[in-house]
This record gives structure tokens, C-alpha cells and sequence, in this order.
């Protein structure tokens, strides 16, 4: 049974702080200010923290740009993060403003168009059978739970299912409140 760095109190925090901060960074690379939240969580004091957390920045092992740039890419090419979705993430996950504004600089509205349109092709392709403004209303939805701009959406998704202003699915009378 693993023993709880935190329990023993004779240990110098210092120590513990630090094996608390390794043991999270083995798992996954983590932001500065996830570790910070972890150790206030785990009880540790602030300028013992604050201590861990420069030294471990100073040898390299906490990189908030690095880490941002890498969160990009994979949430980009795992999961299809639009532009939007992704400064979302990186936000929820701590790292500075201008790191992630650094990070995003190489996104461009023309990526965020290819991508939704390989995600919806993707999608769609799923939903063969169903009527065209239940597919329509689907993957219009799938993209904004991606951060895709809702007009970016409706209308890579309105090519793809080649819907017309007379067709039954009508992009603009598109109801994606009673999304299912």
C-alpha cells in the first residue's frame, strides 16, 4: 500500500511538496497552476509550494509554454478543439493569457474551417438513416461543444449534407436549442 507523502509529519515539506509535484508530472505534464491547486489541496503551505513549484520551473520540469504549445496539438488533433475551444481549455487548465495567446498564434480561421469539416464528415457518416435536419442538428451541435463558431458550423455542415434553402433541414431555420 503506498504511503501518503502528506501523513508523516516528521518529513520536511519541502520533500513532500516535491514528490507530490513529481508524482503528478510522471502521470501527465501539468500547467504551473494545476500543480499549485494540487498542492493547496494536499495541505501544503504556500511558501513551501511557491518554493517547489520555482525550483521545479527553474530546472525545467514546469514549462507553462510548452506545456500550452503540446496541449494545443494534441487537443487539436485528438479531440478537434476549434480556436475557441481550445483557449477555453487552456484557461480551465491555468496557463497565463500571452502563453496562451503564444500557443495559439499559428491557428488560423482556414485550420479551424478544414477541421470542422473533417470532424462533420467524420460525424455524419455515423448518422447514415437518420433525416437530414436530425443529422443537420446533430453535428451542427457536435461542432459547438468543440468551440466551432455556430455560422461555421451550420454552413460546413450544410455543404456536406448539400442542403438547399428548399430542402427540408433549412440552415437558417436550424433549431439546435432542442439539440438531441
Amino acid at each position: 500500500m503506498a504511503q501518503d507523502p502528506a501523513a508523516g509529519s516528521e518529513r520536511n515539506p519541502v520533500e513532500v511538496a516535491r514528490e507530490i509535484c513529481l508524482r503528478q508530472l510522471a502521470a501527465r505534464p501539468r500547467s504551473r497552476h494545476e500543480l499549485a491547486g494540487t498542492l493547496r489541496r494536499r495541505g501544503v503551505a504556500d511558501d513551501v509550494a511557491e518554493h517547489v513549484l520555482d525550483r521545479l520551473t527553474a530546472v525545467g520540469l514546469i514549462d507553462d509554454d510548452a506545456f500550452a504549445a503540446a496541449l494545443v496539438a494534441s487537443a487539436r488533433q485528438n479531440r478537434g478543439l476549434a480556436r475557441r475551444g481550445l483557449e477555453a481549455e487552456l484557461r480551465r487548465r491555468g496557463v497565463d493569457p500571452e502563453v496562451a495567446t503564444g500557443a495559439l498564434t499559428g491557428l488560423d480561421e482556414a485550420d479551424d474551417e478544414a477541421a470542422a469539416r473533417e470532424l462533420a464528415e467524420r460525424r455524419l457518416g455515423t448518422m447514415a438513416g437518420l433525416p437530414t435536419e436530425t443529422r443537420m442538428r446533430r453535428c451542427v451541435a457536435f461542432l459547438g461543444r468543440r468551440g466551432y463558431p455556430m455560422e461555421l458550423a451550420v454552413r460546413v455542415v450544410s455543404e456536406l449534407l448539400d442542403v438547399s434553402d428548399e430542402d427540408e433541414a433549412n440552415p437558417a431555420d436550424l433549431d439546435v436549442s432542442a439539440i438531441s
